[in-house]
């Protein structure tokens, strides 16, 4: 099996092997991957940090060995935390990358980063403070960045810089944490899901104080959570219908 490495500042990760295909995620700078299967253009890779599958364009990763990868793997995670900063190459060239990028992996890479990092696992009340960085940043279906981001990239992405690893999907991550019986049991951090009319999980967000919620919705936004589901003032009516509250941490 080969292994690689993103050492660009945003990837697409795509469903199948062309540049036309949906976007299911984004593969930002320093992550590692599996690659499963290579083509003339494309590989399908299996990210490491949640075991998510696409395909990447050939010339938007390096390739590392099995040592590497491994070293990685062992490695703590540090991970930018401005909305956006720089790394340095060898030959004094800037690359732009954006919060929650793997700056562990940049002495691999040989570029050089001065700015703030964030590592371990951080107590709960700060996953809000995190998720509000995010805020007003605009919906983007496979998004993982403060430039355009999905619901449960969303999630996954404020967890992650709190040191804690969700799955990819909301459906996936409703599968993760412990489940609570009342909204009035959640506290800030926790994570509400809902779905659709088929019952299908299709939407997560992040439980703050007084019965609000900050979710993906068109943005990043900040709504009333109530017993039926997330209700939008500027609709004037309720969007989502709530599923399940998980404590996941």
């Amino acid at each position: 099996m080969d292994y690689g490495i993103s050492n660009l500042s945003i990837v697409p990760l795509r469903a199948e092997a062309s540049d036309a295909s949906e976007m299911v995620t984004q593969v930002l700078y320093g992550e590692h991957f599996k690659i499963l299967e290579v083509r003339k253009k494309w590989s399908r890779i299996r990210l490491a940090f949640d075991n998510y599958e696409g395909w990447i364009d050939n010339k938007q990763y390096v390739s590392i060995s099995e040592e590497n990868y491994t070293d990685f793997e062992r490695k703590e995670l540090k991970l930018s935390s401005d909305l956006v900063d720089f790394v340095t190459s060898q030959d004094n060239q800037l690359f732009s990358i954006c919060l929650g990028s793997t700056i562990s992996s940049s002495e691999f890479l040989k570029h050089h980063f001065e700015g703030k990092l964030i590592s371990g696992i951080l107590p709960k009340e700060h996953i809000i403070e995190t998720a509000l960085l995010y805020l007003n940043s605009p919906y983007l279906w496979g998004g993982k960045t403060p430039f355009g981001i999905d619901c449960s990239g969303f999630t996954q992405m404020v967890y992650k810089l709190n040191g804690y690893k969700l799955l990819r999907d909301a459906s996936q991550q409703a599968t993760q944490g412990e489940a609570l019986s009342f909204i009035e049991e959640s506290e800030p951090g926790d994570l509400a899901f809902f779905d659709n009319e088929e019952g299908k999980i299709t939407h997560v967000g992040i439980i703050m104080k007084e019965n609000y919620i900050i979710h993906a919705h068109g943005k990043v936004r900040i709504d009333r959570l109530d017993h039926s589901g997330i209700f939008n003032y500027e609709m004037r009516g309720h969007t989502h219908k709530l599923r399940v509250i998980k404590r996941i941490v």
